[in-house]
């Protein structure tokens, strides 16, 4: 299993600040097509909005998108990975949390955002690539006359 430094792709961060309103962030993140940002007090992380608080904690709960700051809905307890960290360990980390998206950080900045997506396509990935090696090995392999 390999970190997430070795299939993390360097795309634009996608950012709030706290006192956005959820509109603006839904819109945001419509436009950028993710399905959470992180909230930035300047460079320092202080939550994640998903769609499922906007759901939650906007929509359900009867609030006006355009009157609540985000940092009045965002979850503040963020699970983060690490760019070091294994694939695996994040995809732990996101059962164990119930949660599908993961700030990276690399010495406390927020580089991106890694989804359970990113990760079950990287897995995908890394098993079509081992299915390709091992067909190459069996087409080159002499071939072991039967016995009979």
């Amino acid at each position: 299993m390999h970190t997430l430094a070795q299939m993390f792709r360097a795309r634009a961060l996608v950012s709030a600040h706290p006192a956005e309103s959820t509109l603006d962030v839904a819109r945001r993140m419509c436009e950028q097509g993710v399905g959470a940002i992180v909230v930035l007090d300047g460079e320092r992380l202080v939550g994640i909005f998903s769609e499922r608080d906007l759901m939650k904690r906007v929509v359900v709960a009867g609030r006006d998108p355009a009157r609540t700051p985000v940092s009045a809905v965002m979850t503040r307890d963020v699970v983060t990975a690490g760019v070091r960290d294994r694939v695996a360990d994040c995809e732990e980390k996101m059962k164990r949390a119930g949660c599908r998206h993961l700030p990276v950080l690399a010495e406390g900045r927020v580089l991106g955002m890694i989804s359970m997506r990113d990760l079950l396509r990287d897995e995908l990935e890394e098993e079509r690539q081992e299915l390709r090696e091992l067909r190459a090995y069996l087409h080159q392999a002499p071939l072991e006359p039967l016995e009979g």
